[in-house]
């Protein structure tokens, strides 16, 4: 089990515009309060709830940097948003997942379940999962114009009305395909369950040491999922012309178009995401829910 340093100050992030979080935000400030715990909320959350004197509220960014752990009340998306900004501090703050839903990938502890993963988490009795994450340069005209962090996928496609795009993959120096596609994934094992699989690819459970090279929509159907060491250098050139349109993206949360003669180059990050997992599911009680195998 990896070590929880002692926690004090409790982050706290809600899904955008989530009114039915409300009242377990409440419950949840006078829970940890009430234990010596001090909860800071992010900004947009704080607003799902009535004015407190004396409530701390702080943006994303200091959240990722400022507390000892986080509570993330949502769905997947919300955690992704919340290891991203974790990510981009250099900071490794363990993050809890409530799910408002019926049951997450990542944000897998459901609400009846919340106080109990709460308390065990608090209490450092929690198992905590160290997940890789992906550092993404890119670059243009030979100079660096954006670093960002990924938990789940780095993906290069083209625009909704654009024809397919041709991109030339190369993996530790080593020129391996042109892939002519709709875009290219680059995933995780974390993010072998989201975009990747859509796209045909492998399901990978979340401790091998892997990363994934999966086409969208190929025109050749050759063109098949990889899987490669997670030490390895991934760069992918898009070949453009003028008629081509192609974007960027980091686990869905941001991006950018790309420009003709960029690349982008993905790596394992530096520091990893640290997934509280209190509950007694394991990764594969989680897959045949999620997935409803056995169900039909």
């Amino acid at each position: 089990m990896i070590p929880v340093p002692p926690i004090t100050r409790v982050g706290i992030l809600a899904k955008a515009r989530l009114t039915a979080a409300t009242p377990h935000l409440l419950e949840i400030s006078e829970w940890l309060t009430a234990r010596g715990f001090s909860p800071v909320f992010e900004t947009g959350t704080a607003d799902l709830m009535p004015s407190a004197a004396g409530r701390e509220v702080v943006t994303q960014s200091v959240l990722a940097r400022g507390v000892d752990m986080v509570v993330v009340l949502g769905g997947d998306g919300t955690l992704l948003s919340m290891a991203d900004s974790i990510g981009d501090a250099g900071s490794d703050i363990p993050i809890l997942g409530v799910n408002f839903g019926s049951l997450g990938f990542l944000t897998e502890v459901t609400l009846p379940e919340l106080y109990r993963s709460l308390d065990a988490a608090l209490a450092g009795r929690a198992h905590i999962e160290e997940r890789m994450m992906l550092r993404a340069t890119t670059r243009r005209d030979g100079k660096v114009f954006e670093r960002s962090i990924a938990l789940n996928d780095v993906v290069i496609t083209k625009a909704a009305r654009s024809r397919m795009i041709d991109l030339s993959v190369s993996v530790s120096d080593e020129f391996v395909t042109r892939v002519k596609a709709d875009g290219l994934i680059v995933a995780t094992p974390t993010g072998s369950t989201a975009y990747n699989l859509s796209a045909g690819g492998p399901i990978v459970e979340p401790s091998v040491d892997a990363l994934l090279l999966t086409p969208i929509a190929p025109h050749t159907l050759t063109n098949r999922p990889v899987v490669i060491p997670a030490n390895a250098i991934v760069r992918v050139q898009p070949n453009m012309t003028d008629r081509d349109e192609a974007y960027v993206t980091f686990d869905g949360q941001a991006g950018f178009q790309l420009q003709m003669g960029d690349d982008i180059e993905v790596r394992r990050a530096e520091k990893p995401m640290r997934l509280i997992r209190p509950s007694t599911r394991s990764y594969f009680a989680v897959l045949r829910t999620k997935l409803k195998w056995g169900e039909r």
